[in-house]
């Protein structure tokens, strides 16, 4: 180790560091530790001792007088070894780091007072010491700092670190010991950039959370500076090791400078409506100045990247090699993109014996990467992709066909949350009839009787809330036309009529398909139900496809990637841009936003982009992200996503303040609203816990700086095309942040494990959710070929209708990594946040919340083998475990992580 002596000239008044003429001493410490050099200065009125440290700025001294006392402080902190850093840190740059290493520098680590001087009113001085390795365990790193700082240091405010390498580190956790406060744990989880490409040190700030105005004087400056930081000045693009948050429209997805099919509109503004993503800064495409140049490397704020961090199989990582090495694979082994799938044996063969992959490079590291997909051939040294029999196969392989299932899947599958109650009859459009054709429906009320006389007629059907409807209608129509140019496509406008049954179950009585207007063409439109003659049982089996195709697209674009994903990406930027890290609001809502911009980013690149996974393999085709905007524009409400007011808007609910949860279900076994106003309940309880304790006044909310900001940005930024609307929230009492925050942390959790998880189990043996239907209704314009292959071989028309074997094996492989909990998935209520665990009231909350989780596993469990709820119980029937808090790793069916993870 390397030690300097200095000698100083005094100047009358005090000690200053006026002349400053180094002098190396080798040697070596005998302890390990830090050491810093001591002196004597000699004066006339007293003896004082002088401890050196050095900075970047050069060299700091803390002054102690004989008769003040010190305590020594120990400092550890952790840093995770990376995969990506270790390959790319090679050359010059890794020796002198290793010097560094060597010489105990690697880390110059800071401490902050929380409050100013009471004397002098200025900051206190700081107190440095660099950290030297001491050690490590599996994939982390730990490095030791010792401090002697003063006994009136008083409570500890911040830590500013300051790399030394050359190259980032991803700092865990720094845990301080020998504080005159107590012990402190400070969860970082965050890459520090090194002092040769970002001079500014790195704030962590203590675990207590303050409110703006709490704020201790010693800190107030670093709260603001680093704000300001993560908010940029929206110029510039953005490179890797950026943290910085910022707004901007969906420009990104198409890629105009490749070829003319591939450009795209922008997504975000007056003419396609949609949240913001996070601004790049990337350079405008030459063919389209309002469109940004596509990138093989999206960015994230640094801190959002966790791909490199979490175990290898996280699933950003298993998606991209999933999208970029198998998919490519699928399409050489399936050359013809537009061959289906000659018989229903032939996609048995799917889960028996697989897919064979071509022996090339892309291929060879997929055992390791998804092992549950891709599998070696020890005979060929090729590698076959083969899929897991999904349960919902394995218990009843010919349920996919039934009625009765095809209507449960609507209340406890993985789209239950489109279906609402009929309270208007006629159905009719409201779309214009001079573009669409008329609006009246097809589906009479003669037709609906005769199915269901013998239990009631319309009128009372409607009464006792018997009639319920899957509506795309109005929203799929105005792109039937577009949709139906593009090869290997249709497109309805669909209706979906059930009907309540007795014993709990729906039973679906009608679907309506109508193409409108076209190419001077009448509106064509057709009411089918269900039959015991063998040409009209086969045209409700192909309606049903439809219907189907269109569910699918749904639930993937809008119940899902648009009410999860997108919505809560400006909830994440809002949150670090307008409340510090030390605000408690931030500090609750940060697991749920967690590991979200990384996935959504992939998905811009690899899902939702022109001539991606969604594009090629749902009905709406390169039109998918419009139709998004559409539903975006049509039916997105933010107060309506809280799971009892989307009840309610459906018809599913009414409010019942004697009813559990204060509502009364319109159908009694609704798997999905049952399970999930437990969890709804049990989160806003936590919220009821969390937010009176750090808000005792409810004044203090409308005085909160902070919070005012980020519910005004998330409005009218985030969500800017719909800032004007009226049915936003008000933020101005304790019950307005309550039933917000609720309502950000049951999407991220709640909504998007039921609309997620189940894909696989559902959609992977794919005639029971297929994905697209390829071709129109054997009695919509038929051909004579047509019509004689249909009452030929009906069959073999339903599987030219399905996805073709390409559009099917895609979607498939995407569903199984979609469904998959990584082995270090972060559940909700699962593991208490480091801020928590120090105080005593939150801590116990939490606990509380914990445990109420706990008993929910067991009620979900127990309705499971009710035989009175049909909808989840059953003879071949999958029990409805999504909402079931907690899950194994992989592909389990269940359990709800704080946030949306993939």
């Amino acid at each position: 180790m390397l030690s300097h002596n200095f000698f100083f000239h005094k100047s009358p008044q005090c000690i200053t560091a006026q002349t400053l003429i180094p002098s190396y001493n080798y040697f070596v410490s005998g302890d390990g530790k830090n050491i810093a050099t001591s002196f004597q200065i000699h004066r006339q009125s007293k003896q004082r001792k002088l401890r050196l440290r050095h900075s970047s700025h050069g060299v700091k001294a803390s002054l102690f007088t004989s008769s003040q006392n010190s305590v020594s402080v120990k400092a550890v902190i952790t840093v995770i070894e990376t995969v990506g850093a270790a390959l790319t840190h090679l050359g010059l740059s890794r020796g002198l780091d290793e010097i560094a290493d060597l010489l105990g520098r690697t880390i110059l680590v800071e401490l902050v007072a929380a409050d100013l001087d009471s004397k002098s009113g200025l900051e206190k001085p700081t107190v440095q010491a660099y950290a030297r390795k001491i050690g490590s365990d599996d994939n982390s790193t730990f490095y030791e700092a010792t401090f002697e700082i003063r006994e009136d240091f008083g409570e500890m405010g911040a830590v500013l670190v300051e790399n030394e390498h050359h190259r980032e580190m991803y700092v865990k956790s720094i845990a301080l010991d020998g504080l005159p406060s107590g012990a402190i744990h400070i969860n970082c989880h965050s890459w520090v950039q090194p002092k040769f490409d970002n001079p500014t040190k790195r704030v962590f700030f203590s675990n207590k959370s303050y409110l703006p105005f709490q704020t201790p004087s010693g800190v107030k400056i670093l709260r603001e500076k680093e704000l300001q930081i993560l908010r940029g000045d929206g110029k510039g693009e953005r490179k890797t090791s950026h943290r910085i948050y910022d707004y901007d429209v969906y420009n990104d997805l198409g890629d105009p400078d490749n070829d003319e099919d591939s450009a795209r509109p922008v997504i975000g503004g007056p003419d396609h409506p949609y949240p913001r993503r996070c601004r790049t800064g990337r350079p405008r495409t030459k063919k389209d100045p309002l469109s940004e140049s596509r990138s093989s490397d999206m960015y994230v704020p640094r801190d959002e990247a966790f791909s490199e961090i979490k175990q290898a199989t996280f699933n950003a990582k298993t998606v991209y090699s999933v999208v970029h090495a198998l998919v490519p694979s699928l399409k050489t082994t399936l050359a013809d993109p537009d061959l289906g799938f000659p018989f229903f044996s032939a996609i048995d063969t799917l889960f028996n014996e697989g897919v064979v992959l071509p022996d090339i490079p892309t291929t060879g590291f997929l055992g390791n990467i998804v092992p549950r997909l891709v599998r070696a051939i020890e005979d060929t040294g090729n590698s076959v992709l083969r899929f897991e029999t999904p349960e919902f196969v394995d218990r009843d392989r010919l349920a996919w066909f039934r009625d009765a299932e095809f209507a449960r899947q609507t209340l406890a599958g993985i789209n239950p949350c489109a279906i609402q109650l009929v309270t208007e009859w006629p159905l009719k459009s409201k779309l214009d009839p001079e573009v669409y054709g008329p609006p009246e429906s097809a589906i009479t009320t003669e037709l609906v009787e005769m199915d269901i006389r013998g239990f009631c007629t319309i009128e009372e059907a409607l009464k006792q809330k018997k009639l319920f409807v899957l509506d795309y209608h109005d929203l799929l129509l105005p792109f039937v036309k577009r949709v139906r140019e593009l090869k290997g496509r249709t497109l309805y406008g669909s209706r979906t009529l059930f009907f309540l049954m007795p014993s709990g179950t729906l039973r679906p009585i009608a679907i309506e398909l109508t193409r409108p207007k076209m190419d001077d063409k009448p509106q064509w439109k057709h009411a089918f139900n269900p039959s015991w003659e063998p040409t009209g049982i086969w045209l409700w089996r192909l309606a049903k496809t439809h219907v189907l195709a269109h569910d699918s697209g749904y639930h993937q674009l809008i119940s899902h990637w648009l009410r999860t994903h997108c919505c809560t990406e400006p909830y994440i930027i809002a949150t670090h841009r307008q409340l510090s890290a030390m605000h408690p609001i931030h500090r609750l809502l940060h697991p749920h936003l967690r590991y979200t911009m990384e996935i959504n980013a992939l998905a811009r690149q690899s899902l939702v982009n022109a001539k991606g996974i969604i594009e090629g393999c749902f009905s709406p085709g390169k039109y998918s992200v419009e139709l998004s905007s559409a539903a975006y524009d049509q039916l997105w409400q933010f107060d309506l996503q809280a799971l009892p007011k989307d009840l309610i808007n459906r018809g599913m609910a009414v409010e019942d303040p004697t009813a559990p949860h204060g509502l009364k279900l319109t159908i009694e076994d609704y798997p999905y609203a049952n399970d999930g106003l437990l969890i709804w309940d049990a989160i806003k309880q936590w919220v009821t816990d969390y937010v009176p304790h750090f808000y005792p006044e409810p004044d203090l909310i409308q005085s909160d700086t902070e919070l005012q900001a980020w519910w005004t940005e998330i409005r009218t930024v985030g969500h800017g095309d719909k800032k004007d609307e009226p049915w936003w929230p008000k933020l101005k009492a304790p019950d307005d942040l309550i039933e917000i925050l609720t309502t950000i942390i049951w999407i991220a959790s709640g909504h998007h494990a039921a609309v997620n998880f189940g894909q696989f189990d559902y959609g992977a043996y794919f005639p029971n959710r297929p994905t697209v239907a390829r071709s129109p209704m054997p009695i919509e314009e038929p051909s004579p070929a047509d019509t004689k292959k249909f009452m030929e071989r009906p069959e073999a028309f339903l599987l030219e209708c399905f996805p073709s074997q390409a559009e099917a094996t895609t979607v498939m492989t995407i569903l199984d990594v979609l469904s998959n909990h990584s082995p270090d998935e972060e559940y909700i209520g699962g593991q208490v946040e480091a801020c928590w665990a120090d105080d005593k009231v939150i801590k116990a909350a939490f606990e509380r919340f914990h445990g109420k989780l706990v008993e929910i596993e067991g009620m979900i469990d127990a309705r499971n083998v009710d035989e009175k709820l049909k909808n989840r119980s059953g003879a071949g029937v999958v029990p409805y475990e999504l909402l079931k808090p907690y899950s194994g790793p992989g592909v389990t069916g269940k359990g709800v992580p704080n946030s949306i993870s993939i």
